[in-house]
């Protein structure tokens, strides 16, 4: 089933990432990690269903999304670019295979971060924060989505890892990949839950030096 919701509220991120939140049908429900597809109410462009993660929870009075824009791709998040206030997106049923399985660390590569984002708000929320811990590459500092919210909800659980200049931040800031090499430097307990998303060789490379160093394929969570 799909809905025709109206854009209610926008908000910049960073310099190509967007915050959209929506009207909210009413009884739609789904749970933290969960996606949909989304599509352009605009001619043309009604058929091209992207899939997007949900970033509000079911207990929130709208739907939201963070999206990254390609404008040099000339396509749906380009679309989705150029919207305001009034226009329209359609959106269709929840779906995903990312949920939250228990205390664990959170691998993000850019955008793929925006599934953890519901769940680590829902955590926060609940006063369920835990030892999660977030560990988050992206290309420059300027590239980080919600820093400061990140911050807030987990505190020196946090790292960013910056592939493509040097940090100027704070300690925080760690320059290089995350690779077998870091993965083993930086986490002492390959029993636990991990949960990756990202580009798919960000996702192939990490999965494969996750198992190597002992993690257990069940305790994988990523989208299938």
């Amino acid at each position: 089933m799909s809905h025709t919701l109206e854009i209610q509220d926008i908000r910049e991120v960073t310099h190509d990432v967007r915050q959209i939140r929506l009207e909210k049908p009413e009884g739609y429900t789904f749970t933290p990690g969960q996606a949909t597809e989304v599509a352009v109410d605009r001619e043309g462009w009604t058929d091209e269903k992207r899939p997007f993660t949900f970033t509000s929870l079911s207990t929130d009075p709208w739907l939201e999304f963070v999206i990254k824009t390609y404008p040099d791709h000339e396509g749906v998040t380009d679309q989705i670019g150029q919207l305001g206030v009034g226009d329209r997106l359609i959106i269709g049923d929840p779906w995903g295979t990312i949920e939250y399985k228990g205390e664990g660390v959170f691998l993000a590569g850019g955008a793929g971060v925006t599934p953890f984002i519901a769940i680590l708000r829902d955590l926060h929320r609940r006063g369920e924060t835990g030892n999660n811990r977030l560990i988050f590459s992206n290309k420059t500092e300027r590239d980080i989505i919600l820093k400061v919210e990140f911050e807030t909800i987990l505190g020196d659980r946090f790292m960013n890892v910056i592939t493509q200049e040097k940090p100027t931040g704070d300690h925080i800031f760690l320059n290089g990949v995350i690779d077998k090499t870091f993965l083993k430097s930086h986490i002492e307990d390959f029993g636990q839950a991990f949960y990756v998303c990202g580009p798919s060789p960000f996702n192939k490379g990490i999965m494969a030096a996750l198992e190597e160093l002992g993690a257990s394929p069940d305790a994988l969570i990523f989208e299938k």
